[in-house]
């Protein structure tokens, strides 16, 4: 088992992967002909001439994700529908036979220049499934089709930040199911966009495995390598050579990178997770949900399991008919942003300082207070346990305590927060993985000395970042 685990301790992500996850926070924009035939999903044989958002207005998108703290934003450029929100060259099924701004309009362009402007990142969400697209079923014509849109996507919006693609998948017109070409379709982006993370349906970022927010207590980034062929294969065993079967594991099981999980795999990859959910009911917006929007505190509870528990959080904003935010979704993302900001303004661990019971020479212990991304305390290798005390340098409120690995790797499997009281170590956290980020927030307490046990991990832990707030 120690050489399997010193192997899980050094997988690593990629560069784009580090990017995505330290982005935190972004948004998915769902907005087609859906938004004026008030369904979720379309048929395919909508007239375009319904399409008309007489009051879009991209900056608007963009302001709303900016008040949220969001740091970039991913558009539908194509639902199931196979309505674009392009002048694709290659249908007729678009904007361009719309009567917004006489046909001549391009709302992927406005929303990327938009993002440009307001310095957050552009992704774009193309469905595989296409219900209007007539080659759809014929699987070499179909893929051809979509690497056409995919190229245009890709070549004439500037830089993306991510693809998104998700699963969702009938038959065609001639009754056959389409095969999609995912290899090519890879290659294609990594050639065009070699930055661009794909999710979900893809190698980079996977699906938490629900789309109402809930969030595993232990996310894992380091998982069987199974998985990640399985966000497109759904099988749940493998042949392996030795004659047994191995599990196949996917985005809706529980446990998916414990040591239970892991000794019974042979290669692991860095697969991490996003957490998608809605701010409202539906994907799409619909009139009678205005009045539905979630609440400060459901939002909340969704960003400290996600951004606070080693995963991405991408909340979807429909805009509505007009081409808009609705003002109640504007202002619920503005309370968001507020209470976010307000709560991790002010570091309390500047000027702290720290002992640790063991440090490898060259990793101090004092770089978890520097604010560095590139620097972290980490023991001797084959140093499982160590105890870190933390000295506030005098009596301090504090409701929140942020822990950071190393963004190189994943260790950490059990943790305990002690706060000393009255001369005695007092628990006041219990937790398992801390990954990119573990947010950890618990009722108001006072206290000059922390103390955090690492009681289980991966060949040695790493510790980046500790902050202290009260929020």
């Amino acid at each position: 088992m120690s050489d399997l685990i010193q192997y899980a301790a050094q997988v690593k992500p990629s560069e784009r992967q580090v990017a995505v996850q330290e982005m935190e926070f972004y948004s998915f924009i769902h907005f087609t002909i859906n938004t004026y035939t008030d369904k979720e999903w379309g048929h395919g044989d909508e007239d375009p001439a319904i399409f008309n958002p007489v009051e879009f207005d991209a900056i608007q998108w963009v302001d709303s994700c900016r008040e949220a703290g969001m740091k970039g934003l991913i558009l539908t450029c194509k639902h199931h529908d196979g309505f674009c929100l392009w002048p694709s060259q290659y249908t007729e099924h678009s904007v361009k036979n719309s009567p917004w701004k006489n046909g001549k309009g391009d709302i992927v362009g406005e929303v990327a220049e938009a993002c440009r402007k307001g310095g957050i990142k552009f992704g774009v969400y193309l469905s595989p499934w296409d219900r209007h697209e007539q080659t759809y079923g014929d699987s070499p014509k179909y893929n051809a089709y979509f690497m056409n849109q995919l190229r245009e996507l890709l070549t004439n919006y500037g830089d993306i930040f991510c693809v998104w693609f998700d699963g969702a998948c009938g038959e065609g017109p001639n009754g056959k199911r389409q095969e999609h070409d995912w290899d090519a379709y890879y290659s294609l982006i990594r050639e065009l966009q070699p930055n661009a993370v794909i999710n979900v349906c893809g190698p980079d970022i996977r699906w938490c495995g629900n789309e109402a927010g809930h969030c595993r207590e232990s996310e894992w980034s380091v998982v069987p390598a199974s998985l990640r062929s399985n966000e497109r294969i759904q099988e749940k065993s493998q042949q392996v050579d030795d004659g047994e079967f191995a599990r196949r594991y996917d985005s809706t099981d529980g446990d998916l990178g414990s040591r239970e999980i892991i000794s019974k795999e042979r290669e692991l990859v860095w697969y991490p997770a996003e957490v998608n959910t809605s701010i409202r009911p539906g994907w799409f917006y619909h009139a009678s949900e205005d009045d539905k929007v979630k609440s400060l505190e459901q939002l909340l509870h969704v960003y400290y399991g996600s951004v606070g528990g080693n995963a991405t959080f991408l909340l979807n904003l429909p805009p509505d008919r007009r081409g808009l935010i609705h003002e109640n979704d504007r202002a619920r993302l503005k309370e968001l942003g507020d209470t976010i900001r307000n709560t991790f303004s002010t570091n309390l661990a500047e000027g702290a300082t720290a002992t640790a019971s063991e440090t490898m020479n060259g990793h101090e212990i004092n770089h978890i207070f520097d604010g560095s991304p590139d620097t972290y305390w980490c023991p001797e290798e084959g140093t499982e346990q160590v105890t870190i005390e933390v000295d506030l340098q005098g009596e301090t409120e504090f409701n929140h305590i942020v822990l950071q690995e190393h963004r190189y790797s994943q260790r950490i499997e059990k943790f305990e927060l002690e706060v000393l009281q009255d001369g005695k170590w007092e628990t006041l956290w219990s937790g398992t993985v801390v990954g990119y980020k573990r947010i950890c927030r618990f009722d108001n307490v006072t206290s000059r000395y922390i103390r955090l046990n690492i009681t289980e991990s991966r060949w040695c832990p790493t510790i980046s970042a500790f902050e202290v707030y009260l929020g």
